[in-house]
């Protein structure tokens, strides 16, 4: 069945972490890294010495390039290697070579699948590093950081670029199309063109990607682990917390949606309103997963306090929806589009409360330049509060606003998680 070991954090130590993170539009909470596994001794003579030193030689290049770059995961900046990529490609490639070869450990309910013990350092746990003898755990590990890394990537390309970064964005066929609803089918024609950096079409295919490993671990890998090894994982990999990234990546991505609908003069306001309500329910949902979470360890408050910022953005789909309320009106302000826009007022200032809330939490961060959703309302809310508003200004009760504002409307969620699917076991297994 396995068994598990949880490190506590030693008297007066504490793991290492960066004390500034810099620019944040994607929150990674580091990555969890794994330590150096001996795998001759335990296996002993049932597997040939060239399958153990493949497994061997896999997993230490990840140790290797993991701990190189753990303290960079969160850096704004980043350089090409000699290779042409990112280090972070380099490491997500090193993964994806390891996968087919691990995969050998569980095939066919493979009798060395509780014989290893797999040791990561933790980031969003009290526990320091956990050890647990099943080699799902270890499959659940990779495909977590996998997740982080492609999280890392869409961060990187929502930030400033300068000339130096040497990385070329090519947009993938998911990322094309990542919609299939007709509305939105057509809004990508309308809001994708020559004018929208490439880097912003690229960041969603990230958010893809990172979605689609989590929604595969949920249902295809938490479920192979015994319930004591289940009940004992981190809390890095928690079904809520994965659950909750989950729904961050899709949410994330319509975040990029809704701002390139906002800087396009073809997207109608309707089509602005249905991805801010749409990005409303995926921050719900995320924040469902993890309410009741035991969440701590500074990154841990920061994940909590960053889905907490970003449900508040709910202002956008309730001043859309005053917008709408208001369309063919001229002058002054209808009774519900003016509680629509009070709401959007109450949410904004909330948002902004909360997000620095966020970034003073260690490790400290701060917010990129403003573009899409955000310059929008911090533009456009306080204006029409002071242009639009009646005279009387109504309830002033934070309660009383959001009870007294109109219902959104209720949308089918268009971005999905990308399909994943383990690769096929390696076939030196075959020769073993």
């Amino acid at each position: 069945m396995g068994c598990f070991i949880s490190t506590p954090n030693a008297p007066g130590e504490t793991r290492r972490k960066p004390k500034n993170v810099g620019e944040i539009a994607v929150f990674v909470p580091g990555l969890r890294i794994p330590k150096p596994v001996d795998f001759a001794e335990p296996i002993g003579d049932e597997l040939s010495r060239r399958l153990v030193e493949r497994l061997s030689a896999l997993r230490t290049r990840i140790v290797v390039m993991a701990g190189q770059e753990a303290p960079m995961a969160t850096k704004p900046r980043r350089k090409a290697t000699q290779h042409g990529g990112s280090t972070l490609a380099d490491l997500q490639q090193a993964l994806e070579d390891y996968l087919p070869i691990l995969l050998g450990l569980v095939e066919n309910g493979n009798q060395l699948q509780d014989k290893l013990q797999f040791p990561w350092l933790n980031q969003e746990d009290d526990a320091e590093e956990t050890t647990m003898a099943n080699s799902w755990y270890e499959i659940l590990s990779v495909l977590q950081m996998m997740t982080m890394l492609s999280l890392s990537q869409a961060n990187l390309l929502l930030l400033p670029k300068t000339s130096t970064d040497g990385y070329q964005s090519k947009v993938s066929v998911a990322a094309q199309n990542f919609i299939s609803c007709k509305i939105l089918s057509q809004l990508l024609k309308a809001t994708i063109s020559d004018s929208i950096p490439e880097c912003r079409r690229e960041s969603i295919d990230m958010f893809l990607k990172a979605a689609g490993y989590l929604d595969f671990a949920v249902n295809n890998v938490l479920p192979q682990l015994p319930p004591e090894i289940r009940k004992n994982l981190p809390m890095d990999l928690t079904e809520g917390v994965l659950r909750a990234f989950c729904m961050q990546s899709l949410g994330q991505g319509v975040d990029v949606q809704l701002g390139m609908a906002i800087d396009s003069v073809n997207a109608t306001v309707a089509v602005k309103r249905r991805f801010a309500c749409e990005l409303v329910k995926y921050w719900h949902e995320a924040q469902e997963n993890i309410v009741n979470l035991p969440l701590a360890n500074g990154w841990g408050d920061k994940h909590r306090l960053f889905v907490r910022w970003n449900f508040t953005f709910q202002a956008a789909a309730y001043y859309l929806h005053g917008l709408i309320l208001d369309e063919g009106k001229t002058e002054g302000c209808s009774e519900m589009a003016a509680a629509a826009l009070r709401a959007a007022d109450e949410f904004l200032k909330e948002s902004k409360m909360t997000c620095e809330s966020f970034h003073m939490t260690p490790p400290l961060s701060r917010n990129p330049p403003l573009w899409g959703t955000s310059k929008y309302l911090s533009e456009k809310i306080p204006k029409d509060i002071s242009s639009r508003l009646p005279v009387n200004p109504g309830p002033q009760n934070y309660e009383m606003i959001l009870q007294t504002a109109p219902a959104l409307p209720d949308f089918q969620l268009s971005l999905k998680p990308e399909d994943f699917i383990l690769p096929s076991v390696d076939s030196s297994w075959k020769e073993n």
